[in-house]
């Protein structure tokens, strides 16, 4: 067997060309995850809510929009720097920041977001606002805030909700709002609803109108204007960015789970952690059991016998149950994953490896090179090594499956390392918060068939070289 025989029976099968393509593909978007995604990604961004809080929760992905009939609520979010125009009362400088959003659907948002960052000023603390315009020209003022003015002994100029802490306002959630919408029903429609009431009710007075009992709201469709202002003192005081958040009924290319997390960048982070679990595994355990089996065979006697009875013990180990038991002594950690996985997954190719350098060790070839005076590791490395090379690459390719299937359910059973998501992480999240119950379907749907995905991949190589592995195939198919 040779390793040309390995690339020509790939590249001459329907088979090993779609596993090699697929491959291709995933170590490509590996790649480029790798290149940009950040190296904390898991602890900084993907296990910290905060990063979420803009998101809808447990939406589906926003091209299933386009399968329903009826328009849905489309997510918004805008950023503004610059201002669209001044105007100066007194010693007060009013700047106003316009923002527009188009409702175009019989529905209303799921919510509504303010963040503000880097408020500069030089004396006195600036206020804000936030005015809610309607298509049908009524406003209804949402915000009043205070920015925290200047503490004892500070000294100016003064800076609040810099990048590392924005200000963020949960607009239809927010207590002070509701005094506001009261105002405005009692106003505009003369409706005197308690706080309880519009409480529950305040995205459906916000974006709707009074039914014909006066009980309930309807959407009101077209085009809102949000104008957020500052008052302030002197005119280097400014506000570093504005972005307003309309929760819709669908985000992103995958949806998002129930914290918000988008789903699409857990699935691509996920890629290249499955192939390095996979080919990490399957190449050291394979170089071990490779190792421990041309040793094994060669040197014979004590050795082979250590050994063989090591190798039987390791393989009569139960892997799952202490897995399980490191992993709740010392915590899930990935590296104690991939660490156990190796340990305990040579002991197989060992014993194969020594029946096949048993062969070859009384073949005339390895007979002429020994008398040569050739030392026994050379003997081993040099000359029966390079003959067991294709079985050594096919059982990498064997392997890797079967390490990413087993990192995958420990991650399902919840055993996982919350610092690098993986898709049996994503898995048991929606398993465990009743997102398979509810239909949540982009959750659950998309990372077992990445896993199945990735597995095939191996799997369609592993058949193509199959051939090349074992003769006894390789004459069935010349009959």
């Amino acid at each position: 067997m040779r390793l040309s025989q390995v690339g020509r029976a790939l590249r001459s099968s329907a088979l090993g060309l779609a596993g090699l393509s697929l491959l291709s593909g995933q170590i490509i978007l590996s790649l480029f995850v790798v290149a940009t995604f950040p190296p904390d990604f898991g602890l900084r961004f993907w296990s910290n809510p905060v990063q979420w809080v803009d998101n809808p929760k447990a939406s589906p992905p926003a091209w299933t929009r386009r399968l329903r009939s009826a328009p849905q609520v489309r997510h918004w979010s805008e950023t503004r720097r610059d201002p669209v125009g001044h105007e100066i009362r007194g010693r007060t400088i009013l700047t106003d920041y316009l923002m527009a959003y188009d409702l175009e659907a019989d529905a209303w948002p799921s919510f509504l977001a303010l963040t503000v960052t880097d408020v500069q000023f030089a004396e006195r603390a600036p206020l804000l606002g936030l005015t809610l315009i309607r298509p049908d020209e009524t406003r209804i003022s949402l915000l009043r805030h205070a920015v925290q003015g200047p503490r004892e002994e500070e000294e100016g100029p003064f800076a609040r909700h810099v990048e590392e802490d924005p200000l963020r306002i949960q607009i239809s959630a927010d207590a002070s709002v509701i005094s506001f919408l009261q105002e405005f029903l009692a106003e505009e429609y003369q409706l005197a609803w308690n706080e309880a009431d519009i409480k529950s009710q305040a995205l459906a007075i916000m974006f709707g109108v009074p039914d014909e009992t006066g009980a309930a709201f309807k959407p009101l469709r077209g085009r809102y204007a949000f104008l957020f202002q500052t008052a302030t003192r002197n005119e280097t005081d400014a506000v570093g960015s504005v972005q307003l958040v309309v929760g819709g009924d669908a985000y992103g290319f995958m949806g998002t789970d129930s914290i918000g997390r988008d789903l699409s960048q857990g699935l691509l982070y996920g890629l290249p952690v499955a192939l390095l679990i996979g080919l990490t595994v399957s190449v050291l355990s394979t170089a071990i059991g490779t190792a421990l089996g041309i040793t094994s065979g060669y040197l014979g006697g004590t050795t082979d016998i250590v050994i063989q009875r090591l190798s039987d013990i390791v393989a009569n180990i139960p892997v799952l149950p202490l897995l399980i038991f490191l992993l709740f002594i010392i915590g899930p950690n990935l590296g104690v994953i991939m660490g156990i996985l190796i340990a305990f997954s040579w002991p197989g190719l060992a014993i194969q490896v020594r029946v096949m350098v048993l062969h070859m060790r009384s073949s005339q070839l390895i007979e002429a090179i020994q008398s040569l005076g050739s030392s026994r590791a050379r003997v081993m490395f040099r000359h029966i090594l390079p003959q067991i090379m294709p079985y050594f690459l096919a059982q990498i390719i064997f392997t890797a499956p079967s390490a990413i299937l087993a990192e995958a359910g420990l991650s399902f059973l919840g055993l996982g390392d919350p610092a690098i998501p993986t898709w049996g992480q994503i898995l048991e999240a929606g398993f465990r918060t009743g997102g398979v119950y509810v239909g949540y379907w982009w959750w659950i749907i998309p990372p077992g068939l990445l896993i199945v995905l990735v597995a095939l991949t191996f799997m369609l190589i592993s058949l193509a070289i199959e051939p090349v592995v074992n003769p006894r195939l390789q004459t069935a198919q010349r009959r």
